[in-house]
């Protein structure tokens, strides 16, 4: 079984959470170790929002549960009452992540109603707000996260898949069943890339000059993503028109097989090139010596549409979706190479790429 950072952090929050509630002498610490676990996040900037969301989100559980059981008392249905209005509150302010915590504060403090009860709310507020600095305390010291390397890795893992599926399917290498299947499997995993590049996103830097090269890397693995996206699409056309496009002439089909490798080997080398395994200026050869134009590429689409614009056969009209998808490709590969390029030309000793071997 594999133990996250996110995990690991849990169970840290939480003995520190119970071990600063022991040393205070707080009564029940248990409701330090429960905050604790509602506020690890995955990363210090979400943690940095969660901390504030929870001391709004807890204020309000806590001022309703003190002005319900000093005008009303603590009966089961006031307390229900009680959590409706909090919860609604809380929506209406759009703090809904922190509604479980604050409906614990809420009950926690509702449990006893005695002479000493606004010192017994404070104290079981405070409670909760230690385990919630303690999850923070935590996030800013340990386990930082390392998402620009699970980042660059996911993007690499989820591309090499697509091109290996790609050249399979121009040589007639698959059943279409298996990659039917696999596509729905390809797309989770490119969700959970735009997820990770948002984590990535939200990390912040505490220096200007890391800050500037953090804001160009954004740019270029949103834009390695998208390129990313685009060999789906051609992947998912070459399915669904798997048929049409064994029907071409051979000359053609020729024609878009050689096309695809090339600039499935331009994609593969800038990934490369990215990690500086490539010289910067360096073009890539598949561009030089292999890849047809666009113009050439356009030119040749036309005249195989104009044979066909008589046939009684509208099949060869789809053939404008593959040559879409592929110039959309070569468009976005073009443009990642310009912003690599860029990139590793200026500041050079600011810009290095430091990624990391993947986490098993």
């Amino acid at each position: 079984m594999k133990l996250g950072a996110r995990i690991l952090k849990t169970g840290i929050a939480i003995v520190l959470a119970l071990l600063v509630s022991q040393l205070l002498g707080i009564p029940s610490p248990v409701f330090a170790g429960i905050a604790a676990v509602f506020a690890v996040q995955p990363t210090i900037y979400r943690s940095y929002l969660s901390i504030i969301e929870q001391i709004q989100g807890n204020l309000i559980g806590a001022g309703i549960a003190v002005i319900f059981v000093l005008l009303f008392g603590s009966n089961p249905l006031i307390v229900g009452l009680a959590a409706v209005i909090a919860i609604a509150i809380i929506l209406k302010l759009k703090l809904q992540n922190t509604i479980g915590l604050a409906l614990v504060t809420m009950i926690a403090i509702m449990e006893v109603t005695n002479q000493d009860f606004i010192q017994f709310a404070f104290i079981r507020f405070s409670t909760i707000m230690i385990g919630v600095f303690s999850s923070f305390l935590v996030n800013l010291v340990f386990l930082p996260p390392k998402y620009e390397t699970k980042l660059y890795h996911k993007v690499s893992d989820s591309t090499e898949e697509i091109l290996k599926w790609i050249r399979l399917s121009m040589r007639h290498a698959t059943e279409f069943h298996l990659l039917k299947k696999d596509l729905e499997r390809i797309k989770e995993k490119l969700i959970k890339v735009d997820q990770l590049y948002l984590l990535y996103k939200e990390e912040r830097d505490y220096f200007k000059r890391n800050s500037i090269v953090k804001s160009r890397k954004l740019v270029i693995f949103r834009q390695m993503i998208s390129s990313t996206n685009r060999s789906f699409e051609i992947l998912k056309r070459l399915n669904r028109y798997e048929n049409e496009i064994y029907q071409l002439p051979d000359e053609l089909r020729g024609v878009i097989k050689n096309q695809l490798d090339c600039l499935l080997t331009y994609h593969e080398q800038l990934l490369l090139k990215f990690l500086g395994k490539m010289h910067p200026h360096a073009e890539s050869e598949a561009q030089q010596d292999v890849c047809l134009h666009r113009k050439e590429l356009m030119r040749i689409m036309l005249e195989e549409v104009n044979h066909h614009t008589k046939d009684e056969n509208i099949h060869n009209f789809h053939l404008l979706h593959i040559f879409s998808a592929i110039f959309e490709y070569d468009e976005h590969l073009e443009h990642l190479e310009k912003l690599i390029t860029s990139f590793q030309s200026y500041h050079k000793d600011d810009n290095e790429v430091m990624i990391g071997e993947e986490e098993e």
